[in-house]
């Protein structure tokens, strides 16, 4: 399908726009008696087994203290009704507010990390770091999830996907062409 809307040069730093991976994720981690959250949305999925999950934090985050010293953390997944919170948390820093109670947020114990679960997500991914051969330079975690949860329902949630400027996409309608793909390829 050819169309005849003129395509423009895009600035480099808005290639994201086009290319972010994935849902906005709530990242909680603790340390020693202190806990946090943080908006992140720079995160891939690595490997499916063991499922290994690649994200970059910020040396300038207070997470990313947190997270490095605990070596865990828990990916969070909020919908579109936490989309205010979601702003706020990005907004603001854990070394000056608790976040959870700031937000109206509930931390539940985790099943297999110290990280705290925030009850209002969708899921929750605990996980431990398995590689930060890249902190130092690139601020990049790879993490293994080792326990997993989510709601039953909906089975595919609205979220939130950002877009830059302080815009964001909602996961919008599903297009099922499973019928379509080889067995292997699901």
């Amino acid at each position: 399908m050819h169309d005849d809307v003129e395509k423009v040069a895009v600035p480099l730093d808005r290639v994201r726009r086009y290319l972010e991976p994935g849902p906005i994720v709530l990242v909680s981690s603790a340390w020693q008696g202190e806990r946090n959250i943080m908006t992140l949305g720079w995160h891939t999925v690595m490997a499916f087994s063991p499922s290994l999950v690649g994200c970059v934090i910020s040396c300038g985050n207070h997470s990313f203290d947190l997270v490095r010293r605990s070596g865990s953390c828990v990916i969070n997944l909020p919908t579109t009704a936490l989309t205010d919170q979601v702003i706020g948390i990005g907004n603001s820093s854990g070394a000056e507010i608790d976040k959870f109670d700031h937000f109206g947020l509930t931390a539940s114990p985790a099943t297999a990390v110290e990280a705290p679960l925030i009850e209002e997500c969708h899921a929750h991914f605990e996980c431990r770091l398995v590689d930060d051969s890249l902190v130092d330079r690139h601020d990049f975690f790879i993490w293994e999830v080792v326990a997993a949860q989510a709601r039953a329902t909906p089975a595919y949630p609205e979220t939130l996907h950002y877009t830059g400027d302080g815009v964001f996409m909602v996961a919008g309608e599903i297009i099922d062409r499973r019928s379509q793909f080889l067995p292997q390829m699901l």
